[in-house]
């Protein structure tokens, strides 16, 4: 079965392993829900990323990363750009989430990547998700 919104199901799995407080999810494997894990591992928000080969596309493994038995690292997320409305900022209109806490996930003509590196390189593109 075809799925409408890969990088919706990816989140929405990330927010119910967190809620249900599992150790780590598994998701179907894309280039770009591949691409985002590393962005949340990178920037702190899970603890690895594993990618694995099966027969025709093969899994992530997310480790979801908790700050004692209480708190997780992530408090929100959000899928801005949606395939029936999509969300595209030029370069100087790049986000803030929740004032520098968090991050906007961007798909630019150089890549995914962070708002701040977007910033930083001074590229515009269609804002993914936003993590807090």
């Amino acid at each position: 079965m075809s799925m409408t919104d890969p990088i919706a199901d990816f989140l929405a799995r990330l927010r119910n392993g967190i809620r249900a407080r599992k150790r780590e999810i598994v998701c179907p494997r894309s280039h770009m829900k591949l691409r985002i894990a590393e962005i949340l591992k990178n920037e702190g928000f899970v603890d690895s990323v594993i990618a694995a080969e099966d027969d025709k596309s093969g899994t992530i493994t997310v480790t979801l990363r908790y700050d004692g038995r209480t708190h997780n690292a992530i408090t929100g997320l959000r899928r801005v750009s949606r395939p029936g409305q999509r969300k595209y900022v030029p370069a100087k209109q790049v986000p803030r989430v929740r004032n520098g806490l968090g991050i906007a996930v961007i798909s630019t003509s150089q890549g995914v990547m962070t708002d701040r590196e977007a910033r930083k390189r001074g590229v515009g593109g269609e804002i993914l998700c936003e993590v807090w």
